[in-house]
Formats: C-alpha cells, sequence, structure tokens
C-alpha cells in the first residue's frame, strides 16, 4: 500500500484546515488509518485514527477540534481541522495497518505504512 498525504498549508490561529491521504495498491490492507504529527525537536505523537468499522479516537490534544474520516470509495482518509492553534504546527502523515487492535493505534512503531508528510504551520 502505497499512501499520498496532501492539504497543508499556513494558516492563522482559528482557522480550518483539510488534510487528505489517498491510497493505491491493497486497500483491504488498509483495516486501520491514521494521522500522526511531528513538531519540530519533538517525537511524531498520535493524532486520531479511523478503523473501517468507522470507529474513530483522538489524542486528548485535539479532540473536539478534529475529525477522521474515510472514504472506502475514494481509498482515502481526511483530517478535518478547526479551531487551529499554534501548538498544531508540525509535519503530518498518514498511517495505515492491516491488524492493529485498539490498545495499539497510538504505537507509531505498529503501522506498516506510511505517507511522505504534509506540513501545516499555524500562526498566532
Amino acid at each position: 500500500v502505497q499512501l499520498q498525504a496532501f492539504g497543508g498549508g499556513m494558516v492563522q490561529a482559528g482557522t480550518s484546515l483539510r488534510l487528505s491521504c489517498v491510497a493505491s495498491g491493497d486497500f483491504s490492507r488498509t483495516h486501520v488509518m491514521a494521522w500522526f504529527r511531528q513538531a519540530p525537536g519533538k517525537e511524531r505523537e498520535f493524532v486520531a485514527a479511523n478503523f473501517r468499522s468507522s470507529s474513530t479516537h483522538y489524542a486528548d490534544s485535539v479532540k473536539g477540534r478534529f475529525t477522521i474520516s474515510r472514504d472506502n470509495a475514494k481509498k482515502s482518509v481526511n483530517l478535518q481541522m478547526n479551531n487551529l492553534k499554534p501548538e498544531d504546527t508540525a509535519v503530518y502523515y498518514c498511517a495505515a495497518d492491516r491488524s492493529l487492535i485498539m490498545s495499539q493505534i497510538r504505537a507509531r512503531s505498529q503501522y506498516d505504512y506510511w505517507g511522505q508528510g504534509t506540513l501545516v504551520t499555524v500562526s498566532s
């Protein structure tokens, strides 16, 4: 599975941005699709995940502001980011895996497939 993320940009605090990640290859291998982010000087951290069953999970820092959604027809997963804050500035990566369970989804080491990342910069 190959993943390509796009939609990043430079925005002001309080505004919105929508990221998309399109998969090519065997989409049946994307039991879980997720977004991670990595800010300068920090480790890559979990943002949100979406199971094929449609259940979703979020990091506490983005809960209520970000929404992850999957479009199986388009083989894509989207991340709608509202009320952006300067601390949301990071490179955002999409990831996918064939068989994770809920207790594993926050660990970046568990994912088999990664996209190239897209930069989001939020100015105050």
